[in-house]
Protein backbone atom coordinates (compact mmCIF):
# COMPACT_ATOMS: atom_id res chain seq x y z
CA UNK A 1 0.00 0.00 0.00
CA UNK A 2 1.80 3.11 -1.23
CA UNK A 3 0.72 6.69 -0.86
CA UNK A 4 1.72 10.17 0.09
CA UNK A 5 1.09 11.99 3.33
CA UNK A 6 -2.59 12.01 4.30
CA UNK A 7 -3.50 10.01 1.19
CA UNK A 8 -5.61 7.57 3.21
CA UNK A 9 -3.20 4.64 2.76
CA UNK A 10 -3.37 3.49 6.39
CA UNK A 11 -7.16 3.51 6.45
CA UNK A 12 -7.32 1.60 3.16
CA UNK A 13 -4.84 -0.96 4.54
CA UNK A 14 -6.92 -1.33 7.72
CA UNK A 15 -10.07 -1.98 5.67
CA UNK A 16 -8.18 -4.51 3.54
CA UNK A 17 -6.83 -6.54 6.46
CA UNK A 18 -10.21 -6.50 8.19
CA UNK A 19 -11.40 -8.80 5.41
CA UNK A 20 -8.49 -11.23 5.73
CA UNK A 21 -8.31 -14.28 8.02
CA UNK A 22 -7.64 -13.49 11.66
CA UNK A 23 -6.14 -13.06 14.04
CA UNK A 24 -4.76 -9.72 12.88
CA UNK A 25 -1.57 -8.18 14.22
CA UNK A 26 -0.84 -4.50 13.67
CA UNK A 27 2.90 -3.83 13.61
CA UNK A 28 3.66 -0.20 14.42
CA UNK A 29 7.04 1.18 13.39
CA UNK A 30 6.50 4.67 14.81
CA UNK A 31 7.22 5.44 18.43
CA UNK A 32 5.66 8.24 20.39
CA UNK A 33 7.94 11.08 21.42
CA UNK A 34 6.58 13.14 24.33
CA UNK A 35 8.23 16.22 22.78
CA UNK A 36 6.24 15.75 19.54
CA UNK A 37 2.51 16.20 20.25
CA UNK A 38 1.63 16.07 16.53
CA UNK A 39 3.12 12.58 16.16
CA UNK A 40 1.47 11.46 19.40
CA UNK A 41 -1.89 12.64 18.02
CA UNK A 42 -1.32 10.74 14.77
CA UNK A 43 -0.47 7.57 16.68
CA UNK A 44 -3.56 8.00 18.88
CA UNK A 45 -5.76 8.40 15.77
CA UNK A 46 -4.38 5.17 14.33
CA UNK A 47 -4.95 3.34 17.63
CA UNK A 48 -8.52 4.61 17.86
CA UNK A 49 -9.37 3.22 14.40
CA UNK A 50 -8.15 -0.30 15.16
CA UNK A 51 -10.61 -2.88 16.44
CA UNK A 52 -9.81 -3.92 20.02
CA UNK A 53 -9.41 -7.56 18.95
CA UNK A 54 -6.34 -6.69 16.85
CA UNK A 55 -3.04 -7.33 18.56
CA UNK A 56 -0.51 -4.49 18.38
CA UNK A 57 3.24 -5.00 18.25
CA UNK A 58 5.39 -1.91 18.57
CA UNK A 59 8.41 -2.84 16.47
CA UNK A 60 10.03 0.57 16.23
CA UNK A 61 13.22 0.16 14.23
CA UNK A 62 13.40 -3.62 14.78
CA UNK A 63 10.82 -4.51 12.15
CA UNK A 64 12.51 -7.66 10.82
CA UNK A 65 12.74 -9.24 14.28
CA UNK A 66 9.12 -8.35 15.00
CA UNK A 67 7.95 -10.01 11.79
CA UNK A 68 9.93 -13.18 12.46
CA UNK A 69 7.66 -14.40 15.23
CA UNK A 70 4.29 -13.46 13.76
CA UNK A 71 1.82 -15.73 12.01
CA UNK A 72 -1.60 -15.11 10.47
CA UNK A 73 -2.48 -11.68 9.07
CA UNK A 74 -0.11 -8.79 9.70
CA UNK A 75 -0.42 -5.09 8.88
CA UNK A 76 2.83 -3.12 9.01
CA UNK A 77 2.41 0.64 9.27
CA UNK A 78 4.76 1.99 7.99
CA UNK A 79 7.99 1.36 6.13
CA UNK A 80 8.75 5.09 6.05
CA UNK A 81 9.03 5.40 9.80
CA UNK A 82 11.13 2.22 9.84
CA UNK A 83 13.55 3.66 7.27
CA UNK A 84 13.62 7.00 9.08
CA UNK A 85 14.74 5.22 12.27
CA UNK A 86 17.72 3.60 10.51
CA UNK A 87 21.08 5.37 10.77
CA UNK A 88 21.62 7.32 7.53
CA UNK A 89 18.33 5.77 6.29
CA UNK A 90 20.32 2.60 5.55
CA UNK A 91 17.56 0.03 5.99
CA UNK A 92 18.45 -3.66 5.70
CA UNK A 93 16.22 -4.38 2.73
CA UNK A 94 17.58 -7.90 2.28
CA UNK A 95 16.63 -8.76 5.87
CA UNK A 96 13.16 -7.28 5.34
CA UNK A 97 12.64 -9.30 2.16
CA UNK A 98 13.80 -12.46 3.97
CA UNK A 99 11.45 -11.77 6.90
CA UNK A 100 8.54 -11.22 4.53
CA UNK A 101 9.34 -14.31 2.45
CA UNK A 102 9.53 -16.44 5.60
CA UNK A 103 6.16 -15.37 6.98
CA UNK A 104 3.15 -17.64 7.21
CA UNK A 105 0.00 -15.61 6.57
CA UNK A 106 -0.97 -12.48 4.71
CA UNK A 107 1.14 -9.35 5.08
CA UNK A 108 -0.04 -5.86 4.17
CA UNK A 109 2.62 -3.16 4.16
CA UNK A 110 1.98 0.57 4.28
CA UNK A 111 4.71 2.72 2.79
CA UNK A 112 5.25 6.32 1.84
CA UNK A 113 5.64 7.24 -1.82
CA UNK A 114 7.90 10.25 -1.44
CA UNK A 115 9.21 10.52 -5.00
CA UNK A 116 6.16 12.35 -6.35
CA UNK A 117 6.63 15.57 -4.40
CA UNK A 118 8.88 18.54 -4.55
CA UNK A 119 12.61 17.79 -4.92
CA UNK A 120 13.97 17.79 -1.35
CA UNK A 121 16.12 20.81 -0.59
CA UNK A 122 18.38 19.04 1.90
CA UNK A 123 20.86 16.20 1.54
CA UNK A 124 19.01 14.26 4.26
CA UNK A 125 15.71 14.71 2.42
CA UNK A 126 17.23 13.42 -0.80
CA UNK A 127 18.78 10.42 0.99
CA UNK A 128 15.43 9.58 2.58
CA UNK A 129 13.58 9.91 -0.74
CA UNK A 130 16.13 7.67 -2.45
CA UNK A 131 16.08 5.10 0.38
CA UNK A 132 12.28 4.93 0.25
CA UNK A 133 12.36 4.45 -3.51
CA UNK A 134 14.75 1.52 -3.13
CA UNK A 135 12.73 -0.05 -0.28
CA UNK A 136 9.44 0.36 -2.14
CA UNK A 137 10.82 -1.18 -5.34
CA UNK A 138 12.36 -4.13 -3.48
CA UNK A 139 9.17 -4.91 -1.58
CA UNK A 140 6.92 -4.36 -4.61
CA UNK A 141 9.04 -6.81 -6.63
CA UNK A 142 8.01 -9.63 -4.29
CA UNK A 143 4.44 -8.50 -3.59
CA UNK A 144 1.37 -10.26 -4.98
CA UNK A 145 -0.33 -6.90 -5.37
CA UNK A 146 0.70 -3.25 -5.09
CA UNK A 147 -1.86 -0.51 -4.49
CA UNK A 148 -1.28 3.23 -4.73
CA UNK A 149 -3.61 5.38 -2.65
CA UNK A 150 -4.21 8.94 -3.82
CA UNK A 151 -6.87 11.12 -2.19
CA UNK A 152 -8.39 8.04 -0.59
CA UNK A 153 -8.76 6.32 -3.97
CA UNK A 154 -7.01 3.10 -4.92
CA UNK A 155 -4.99 2.45 -8.06
CA UNK A 156 -3.79 -1.10 -8.71
CA UNK A 157 -0.27 -1.07 -10.12
CA UNK A 158 0.60 -3.63 -12.73
CA UNK A 159 3.59 -5.88 -12.11
CA UNK A 160 6.78 -5.15 -13.99
CA UNK A 161 6.48 -8.55 -15.72
CA UNK A 162 3.16 -7.45 -17.26
CA UNK A 163 4.85 -4.71 -19.26
CA UNK A 164 5.81 -5.30 -22.91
Amino acid sequence: MLGGTRSGKSEVAERLVAGLPGPITYVATATADPADPDMAARIDAHRARRPPVWRTVEAGGDLCAALAGLTATVLVDSLGTWVAACPDFDADVAALRAALAGRVGDTVLVSEEVGLGVHPSSAAGRRFRDAMGEVNQAVAAMADEVLLVVAGRILRLEPLSARP
